[in-house]
């Protein structure tokens, strides 16, 4: 070609950011796909000449002693023509005319060449964003389709799923958007970034904007729960003792939080101090309810909380919302009861217990708060574990669940009889 693609190339690769060697290898691909266009027989080759900025058009033939093939064979005297020391069997490498190829054949060329180069871009899009998962990143609404929002992000586009939009999210063609990447997929168009406004990174990620002592390492997010739109928890911790982190997160007339609040359309933020004791941490999260008694399972990770009744609607919140949250954000399954619902809980282990074996208040109440709640948990209990309990004699702790073993029968028994 006359052209020398020198410069065009390394305009191109630096432009778009494309490899100097993924668009060489594009041309030679296009002008070998016009070439063979032209000569669909012959053995054909194509190579850049960095020298020369061209696409030199390679034919090859083998050298024989009688042609039978003229496209892929020449004979042994006009190949001594073109090369002395050429033998028998070797092959020749022929270049052809590539200024006429072009011109018969630059369109097909041309499309092959920008085909590559869409593909290139593709890749290098993809690249950019795929380690990006949980990164905010700021957009424009730029239309809707079949619900989904599809988002500006300047080179590319995002797309917010319906399921990760916020009840309460509501906007305009055109208008800012702020997201996190949760996906980035290859597909055929090209790569598909997934945008979430619903997940608790964006949560973080908007923190860390508003609030420098999370930017800076100071202030650390431990756990965020979140009903989109409505409600959300963060449990914040701070590393320098000067600093308080619920203070911190808030801000001077809680002009930090509101800022994060208004972003998310309104959404409610409950800011709690994390804690390394689940127990306090649980009390934190439940804030403002009061809390009279926590029973731990820490094992099954399970909290049994006994609140004020007054207090019960409090903790549980609307819709069970409060509960939900700081169960999400302790990773403990929390069951909230009032004092009235405890104490009768309570009275239906104790009441029958009272009338089998001499067993006194004190005792009963500590079995109860360590987790035997019910006659059938003790019938099956390890005598061991009874006697440690309640600092008795083993012989004693089998007298206790030998008892409920025999309230258990009489349960059965009046079962029985009531259904006759």
């Amino acid at each position: 070609m006359s052209l020398n693609l020198n410069y065009v190339l390394e305009q191109v690769s630096r432009e778009k950011k494309i490899d100097k060697e993924v668009l060489i290898e594009a041309i030679e691909e296009a002008v070998l796909a016009a070439a063979k266009k032209k000569y669909p027989d012959r053995d054909l080759e194509a190579r850049y000449n960095e020298n020369t900025g061209e696409v030199e058009v390679y034919e090859f033939v083998e050298v024989v002693d009688k042609v039978e093939d003229s496209y892929r064979q020449i004979s042994y005297e006009e190949a001594k023509e073109i090369d002395p020391e050429v033998e028998i069997g070797d092959e020749l490498g022929l270049k052809i005319d590539s200024e006429e190829l072009q011109r018969t054949s630059v369109q097909l060329a041309k499309q092959i060449i920008i085909n590559k180069l869409r593909d290139a871009e593709r890749e290098v899009i993809y690249n950019e964003y795929k380690d990006r998962i949980g990164e905010l990143v700021i957009g424009y609404l730029q239309r809707e389709e079949k619900g989904n929002l599809i988002i500006n992000l300047g080179k590319t586009e995002g797309i917010i799923p319906r399921n990760e939009q916020s009840p309460a999210d509501n906007f305009s063609q055109g208008e800012r958007v702020k997201a996190v990447i949760i996906d980035v997929k290859k597909e055929s168009k090209g790569p598909q970034i997934i945008l979430s406004r619903t997940h608790p990174d964006l949560l973080k990620r908007l923190f860390e904007l508003e609030v420098p002592e999370i930017y800076e390492g100071l202030v650390e997010i431990k756990a965020v729960a979140r009903d989109p739109g409505k409600r959300a928890k963060v449990a914040v911790y701070s590393k320098n003792m000067d600093i308080d982190p619920v203070g911190a997160c808030v801000g001077m007339r809680g002009s930090r939080v509101n800022a994060i609040t208004k972003e998310l359309r309104g959404e409610r933020i409950d800011i709690v101090r994390w804690d390394p004791d689940p127990v306090e941490f649980v009390k934190n999260a439940l804030s403002p309810a009061q809390i009279n008694k926590i029973i731990l399972d820490e094992e099954d990770k399970i909290m049994e909380i006994i609140v004020p009744n007054e207090n019960l609607s409090v903790a549980i919140g609307k819709r069970g919302q409060n509960v939900k949250l700081a169960a999400k954000l302790t990773g403990y399954r929390i069951d909230i009861k009032s004092e009235a619902k405890a104490e009768e809980e309570f009275e239906n282990v104790y009441k029958p217990f009272k009338e089998k074996i001499d067993i006194d208040f004190l005792s009963m109440r500590i079995l109860f708060d360590e987790g035997f709640r019910t006659i059938p948990s003790i019938a099956e209990a390890d005598p061991d574990e009874i006697a440690d309990i309640l600092d008795i004699e083993t012989s004693k702790a089998y007298e206790i669940i030998d008892a409920a073993k025999e309230i258990l029968k009489e349960m059965e028994k009046e079962k029985e009889d009531g259904e006759k």
